[in-house]
């Protein structure tokens, strides 16, 4: 037979107060005597008694929960991030409600799931936010912040890598370092992260006078990294220099370009974007962009944390610089 679970009434009776006074010991700072207190806390310690959170959430209207949406959580990138956001958030007190999305654009099930837990807040990584949804988390008063990525003409805050400015120092780099023949995998075409990284890269080159850069769109994944890596060269023999849209994309293209009998970085060059830690392994020693992930996710958290417990909204896009990391997957041809 399972034991009854202890509640509020419970302590009230062995404390000798009321129900409302044991509610405000385990609220939100309500004032309440010293000698009822101890009296609360020692009758709730006897009978083993835990407050429901979500329950005292609904009163006071501080949940303490953040949602968190991730779309291509294959990629070790954002478990890293997952990971370091949750041990942010909870020293802040905050407990993390996180759902893996499994489409593009966050859907309707996926916002009405955050707004039932009556979450204070939401943070959007990899996944497409419509106006629409932006609007109702609004309405809801809950507030939203974009991570890793923005969004024209923006009705929420984001914070994110300087993407531009990173693919110009990746062109750069490779341009002076010998490189004449390049390509690009890209990721999915319709966000800022690739389009971004895609265009500093061209004008990077375009400035040295290459205009002949061959693009394979991938998706962000092993899989489309190590099928347009083949693609690439099967078709084109020449390319001695490859930027790829991330890190993972980048493992799968090493891969294939091996499989074809090429060697990195003697033959070819490739770097990547986010410095995982596989990014580092000896098989790989990927030249990458490092991107400051803990300084982008304070920010997102301050920036979330200052629309929470200021009633007024203030939109804030914040960019942030990273820095080329680099290893043995690039050779100097000068």
């Amino acid at each position: 037979m399972s034991k009854r679970k202890v509640t509020s009434m419970d302590v009230a009776k062995l404390a000798g107060v009321s129900q409302s006074t044991v509610s405000r010991v385990f609220g939100a700072g309500a004032k309440v005597s010293d000698e009822k207190r101890k009296q609360i806390l020692s009758a709730a310690e006897v009978l083993g008694y835990q407050p429901n959170a979500i329950a005292r959430g609904l009163i006071t209207n501080k949940t303490k929960m953040i949602g968190i949406v991730m779309r291509n959580i294959q990629n070790p990138f954002y478990p890293e991030v997952l990971e370091k956001f949750y041990t942010c958030l909870a020293k802040k007190g905050y407990h993390l409600i996180f759902i893996s999305s499994e489409h593009d654009l966050v859907q309707e099930d996926e916002i009405n799931h955050l707004i039932e837990y009556h979450v204070e807040g939401v943070i959007i990584t990899d996944a497409l936010l419509s106006s629409s949804a932006v609007q109702r988390f609004l309405k809801n008063e809950i507030a939203v912040v974009l991570f890793n990525r923005y969004i024209e003409n923006p009705e929420c805050s984001a914070v994110f890598c300087d993407n531009y400015l990173a693919g110009q120092q990746i062109g750069t780099f490779l341009v002076e370092t010998g490189h004449t023949h390049f390509a690009f995998i890209s990721g999915p075409l319709d966000t800022s992260t690739t389009i971004d990284r895609k265009k500093g890269f061209e004008e990077a080159l375009a400035k040295k006078g290459i205009f002949n850069l061959s693009v394979e769109i991938g998706n962000y994944t092993y899989e489309s990294g190590f099928t347009a890596m083949r693609k690439l060269l099967q078709a084109e023999k020449q390319i001695d220099g490859i930027f790829c849209g991330n890190d993972i994309t980048a493992l799968g293209a090493i891969d294939a370009a091996k499989s074809l009998g090429y060697r990195i970085p003697e033959e070819l060059s490739v770097v990547g974007f986010d410095d995982i830690s596989m990014a580092s392994w000896p098989s790989f020693s990927l030249t990458t962009w490092k991107q400051p992930v803990e300084e982008m996710i304070e920010a997102t958290i301050q920036l979330l944390m200052d629309e929470i417990n200021e009633k007024k909204r203030k939109v804030v896009t914040r960019s942030l610089s990273g820095e080329l990391i680099i290893r043995g997957s690039v050779k100097n041809r000068t």
